[in-house]
This record gives structure tokens, sequence and C-alpha cells, in this order.
């Protein structure tokens, strides 16, 4: 296995002290049009690049220098695209493997039902070592989706595969969980599967209200990921209440950020209206600042914890 310091880019390894400032929850393209129909050929990908690529210069301006692109399998992830994003703004991207089973199960693909949890990591693990869809983009992490509800089979049988694809290639698990219900059913699933909660980012847990579930995820070594930046002023009042909790907890060591934002829809008109990735840089980092939170803080934030949850290596109980 790649050592624990490396870090799987669309362009190959790296180490993981080079990848600055990470946005660690972003999207350049999906497609909502369902598992069995989403494809390359639902858009011009030249159009597509055309469209993406000054928002990605504008991050880059702003200062990020690595993007974790979390488009999942059967909703429009397209690793050649992210390898010419990259080549275009000398970015670092990742993508990933795995499946998305929020929204109703509705980007599942049939085969996952039939399938058991160990046939799924197969699939996973071949992509792993030999490319995604015949390409030679390997995946940096997991990426996994639940609805916000206690776990359904076929969500449970996704963790179940997601844990023993990490055993496997020592990929993060990046899982859309959103409430405290299913990620507490997903730790508990981790564990019986033996690997760390520090394997396992809960991702838009800015979604749930209450801090003492984000408390004591991380006090098992959960990665709490808010990744809703908005300048809008009741999701950013909704950010720094999280943030502030997390400090007075002495948990900002376990906090990722990011927007959840983009991206380039196939179906619309020059890929419908793109939401920029600034709201971070312009909106939620200058009120931590105004809040007290100081540059060790910040560094932490963006460029320390991303590199740690995202380097390579079991997290084993």
């Amino acid at each position: 296995m790649i050592p624990s310091e490396k870090i799987m880019t669309v362009n190959g390894p790296v180490d993981s002290s080079n990848l600055g400032f990470v946005l660690t929850h972003e999207h350049v393209l999906v497609d909502f049009v369902g598992a069995e129909q989403a494809g390359k050929h639902r858009y011009d990908e030249d159009e597509a690049f055309a469209v993406i690529l000054p928002h990605l210069q504008r991050a880059k301006e702003l200062g990020c220098t690595t993007f974790v692109e979390c488009t999942p399998s059967y909703l429009g992830k397209d690793p050649l695209l992210l390898k010419r994003l990259s080549a275009a703004t000398g970015m670092h991207f990742l993508t990933n493997t795995g499946y998305y089973g929020a929204a109703a199960d509705q980007y599942v693909p049939a085969h996952a039902y039939s399938e058991t949890a160990d046939q799924l990591a197969k699939r996973w693990v071949e992509e792993w070592e030999g490319g995604i869809d015949g390409t030679d983009v390997r995946p940096g992490f997991i990426k996994i989706g639940v609805d916000p509800q206690p776990l359904s089979e076929i969500d449970e049988k996704l963790v179940r595969a997601a844990a023993r694809t990490h055993h496997q290639t020592g990929l993060t698990i990046m899982s859309h969980t959103s409430l405290a219900v299913p990620a507490r059913e997903e730790i508990a699933v981790l564990k019986e599967e033996g690997v760390s909660p520090a394997a396992w980012i809960w991702t838009h847990a800015q979604n749930e209200a209450d801090n003492d579930q984000h408390r004591r995820a991380a006090e098992q070594g959960a990665w709490i990921a808010f990744d809703g930046a908005n300048a809008d002023p009741e999701e950013l009042a909704r950010d720094l209440k999280h943030l502030l909790a997390m400090k007075e907890y002495g948990l900002l060591d376990h906090v990722l950020l990011s927007h959840d934002a983009g991206w380039y829809r196939p179906g619309e008109a020059m890929g419908g209206a793109f939401r920029p990735f600034v709201d971070l840089f312009e909106a939620l980092l200058p009120a931590l600042r105004e809040r007290g939170f100081t540059d060790e803080e910040l560094h932490l934030l963006t460029v320390e914890n991303p590199r740690r949850a995202f380097s390579l290596g079991v997290r084993a109980l």
C-alpha cells in the first residue's frame, strides 16, 4: 500500500504536505437524470469544461490548491474531465469510488440491490487497483450517501461495502449523512466492520442542529464536515454556531470546511446556474476571524485537517 503520507489525486499519488488549501466537498458536474440514464453521452465535454474552468480559476485566485470532487458514480462522475481541469488550473483534484444511497436511492444502480457488500467492495477495490471506467484515474476516497433517517437495507449495505473497501485500500470514507440518527448508525456499522470512525467523514453535518451530536462523533475520531459554506446570513450564522461550539469543545482538529457548490447540469442550457466556490473565502473565513479565530486555527481547518483526513492508510479498530 502507498504510505499514509500520500494522497491519491487524479494524476496519481502526491505527498500530503503538497495539498495546501483544500476545498473538501465540491462538484464540477452533476447529472440528476437517474442511475440508469446518466453518462457522458448526456453532455458536451468541451462546453462543460468552458463553463466550469473560470469558477475553478477564481477559487485558485482566492487560495484553493486542492479540490475534492465529490460527484459519485451514476451521478455524472467524469475522471477524464477532472484530469483536464487539473491540467488547466494546476490544482490537485481528487475523485472517488462508491455509490450514493441518499435521495431515496434513485442514484443506486440496480446491481447494488442484488449484490452483497463484498461484491460491491470488490467493484470499488478494482477501481482503486485498475482505474475508474477504463481510465488510469484512481479514486482518492470512497463516496457514499445515506438518507436522513435510520439506515435502510441498501444504505447499510453501502456502509459495509465502504468499510470493507477501506480495509483493502486505506481510502477514507465520505458519507452524505446530514443528521445524527444515520450518523450514529453508520459509526456503529463501521465499528462492527473493524473500521475506526477516524476513517469516516460525516458530510453535511451542518444540517444537524445539535452540536453535542457533532462532539460525540468527533470524540470517537470522526471527521465533522460543515460543507455548506454560504454568504446567506442564516446559513452563515448556522456555520458560525457550529464552529464556535467545536472550538469550545477543543475539537477543531476534527472539522472540515467546504461549499458543496458548483455545478454544470447536463440537460440544461450551458449547464444551468453554477454556484461559485467563493463564499468560504469571502464570507465564512472573514467572519471566523472577526470572532477571534487565529490564523493557526484557520490553517488547521483548511490545510492540516484535510491533509490528515484524506491521507491513505487503514484506520482499523
